[in-house]
């Protein structure tokens, strides 16, 4: 008797199993109630403010949201989109945790949501590299793949990559049946670097090969400047002088400076790095205010950086609006050493550089020089239209 109603019992335990199998998983990733959940709790951590006050409801989201599956790794990513550095840490943490956990488990990402959000440059390009670090540590051919594309990318990183790539096959083009074809992708390699590292390999190599680059177009460095001066700057008092100069600019005329007359006078540079050297130029006066001005021309309306690199004090101002000061003396100069924003006006731009050096004699405070360049956000140069 028994064996006789074990037989139905069976049955229907093996039906049931096999129901089961054959429903759709339902996992809360694929639950909208789950989703919704995961966005809202996204939101309360984008509010984290940059004082890093209280935030004991965002912390609690962020605990939550580390709990959360590989289902919202791309939704973190876009939640990166203008917050403060604050809140974007926490969504930084927040998917490391995630996604490490998933790669221990030999869960997989979502990898073509992620790489879909890596190619889409309106994003954050700290998420972006985020996720492209994520997807490059199962698919070792994401570089070969994607690099390609990103030697004009917004991002400086990104673009690093993507000039190494072309640097590396050029490398290998050594026989000179190849020095065509390695001479094309160093050019390529030179229209998307903007590391000046990167730059003067590129440069090197292509003269190596016979080409000649110019370097200091290349990098959009202002090789033509009107200077006057010495102005007073004894006992570093002239840093808030108004000297004429900032009001108005005659190249014809002549002005009362720190030792008599002076006039405007015309300077370029042929400098790689479009160092203008004044100390060389006038009797390097200790003291002493110099004004360097110049005209730049823009088709249109744009977003620019003057990036400026000089060991001296210095005042800069575009189309007579004062963009920023800087009162320090000798601290050393670099390539890009300041970087200041800047909008261009369609047609003629001024640019107005006011140049500090103090009294000190020792041998090291003797510099007295500047070099600026125009380039956009990301540092390809921007050049000036003929008038």
């Amino acid at each position: 008797m028994q064996s006789h109603l074990a037989q139905p019992t069976m049955f229907w335990i093996l039906f049931a199993v096999l129901l089961t199998i054959s429903l759709p998983a339902v996992t809360a990733a694929e639950s909208p109630d789950e989703s919704s959940h995961v966005t809202t709790l996204i939101k309360t951590i984008q509010s984290v403010d940059r004082q890093g006050n209280d935030h004991t409801e965002a912390r609690h989201a962020l605990r939550t949201l580390e709990a959360a599956d590989v289902s919202a790794l791309p939704e973190i990513i876009k939640a990166f989109d203008n917050v403060g550095p604050l809140a974007a840490n926490w969504l930084r943490n927040s998917f490391e945790t995630i996604a490490d956990r998933a790669v221990q488990a030999n869960v997989e990402l979502p990898s073509l949501a992620l790489e879909t959000l890596v190619r889409d440059t309106s994003r954050n390009p700290r998420a972006r590299r985020l996720a492209y670090e994520w997807l490059l540590k199962s698919d070792p051919q994401l570089p070969d793949r994607l690099l390609s594309q990103f030697l004009e990318d917004p991002s400086p990183v990104f673009r690093r990559d993507a000039v190494a790539r072309l640097l590396r096959h050029a490398k290998t083009l050594t026989d000179a049946e190849n020095s065509v074809q390695a001479k094309t992708i160093y050019q390529q390699a030179l229209g998307g670097a903007v590391d000046n590292d990167q730059v003067t390999e590129i440069v090197s190599a292509l003269e190596k090969l016979g080409e000649t680059v110019n370097l200091q177009r290349h990098l959009g460095y202002l090789s033509g400047w009107h200077l006057i001066g010495p102005f007073d700057n004894r006992e570093m008092k002239g840093f808030d002088i108004i000297y004429p100069p900032e009001t108005t600019i005659d190249y014809k005329g002549s002005l009362d400076g720190q030792l008599g007359t002076v006039q405007w006078q015309f300077l370029s540079t042929d400098d790689d790095y479009g160092l203008i050297n004044i100390a060389e130029t006038i009797e390097n006066y200790k003291g002493s205010v110099m004004y360097a001005h110049t005209e730049f021309m823009s088709e249109k309306n744009q977003n620019i950086e003057l990036r400026l690199g000089t060991p001296n004090a210095w005042k800069l101002w575009i189309n007579d609006k004062l963009l920023f000061a800087r009162e320090e003396y000798h601290r050393g100069t670099r390539m890009d050493q300041f970087r200041v924003p800047a909008e261009l006006q369609p047609g003629k731009n001024t640019i107005l550089l006011k140049v500090l050096q103090n009294e000190q004699t020792q041998n090291w405070a003797q510099r007295y020089q500047f070099q600026l360049r125009v380039c956009d956000l990301v540092g390809n140069a921007v050049l000036s239209d003929s008038p």
